[in-house]
């Protein structure tokens, strides 16, 4: 998922506005309307994570949908550590990729973790979860 248009918001000169694209990446809304109908609440924590590995993956079979929620599922992963790693923040490639880069300096690709979550249920998001939490 690449967002251009998001590298002509700015604050000041050659940088986003972090807060926006924070806001902007929460959305999430198939995954969430998605987990909603299963009765399941994203609430931006791990747990959410948790409740989500759990889901029946009945978006599989649908290949209009399956894109869309990888990049959902990615951007909520992100939300999650955003919220909740200390130092975590969004960051965004030269090409516009959203990533998440950790107080250390590492950066994740989360979408793409969220596409491969999406289409094959592994890794588990909340495992994916933990492992940028301890990084």
């Amino acid at each position: 998922m690449k967002i251009p248009f998001l590298g002509h918001r700015h604050d000041k000169p050659g940088a986003p506005d972090p807060e926006g694209i924070a806001e902007l990446l929460s959305e999430c809304e198939l995954l969430r309307s998605q987990a909603s109908r299963e009765g399941v609440r994203l609430d931006d924590t791990a747990a959410s994570l948790e409740a989500l590995d759990q889901l029946v993956p009945r978006w599989r079979d649908d290949e209009e949908v399956l894109p869309w929620l990888g990049n959902d599922a990615g951007l909520y992963l992100g939300t999650v550590v955003v919220r909740t790693v200390p130092g975590a923040a969004w960051d965004l490639r030269p090409d516009g990729q959203p990533v998440i880069r950790l107080a250390s300096g590492r950066e994740f690709d989360v979408v793409a973790s969220g596409h491969e979550w999406a289409s094959s249920g592994v890794p588990e998001l909340s495992q994916l979860y933990a492992e940028v939490a301890e990084a």
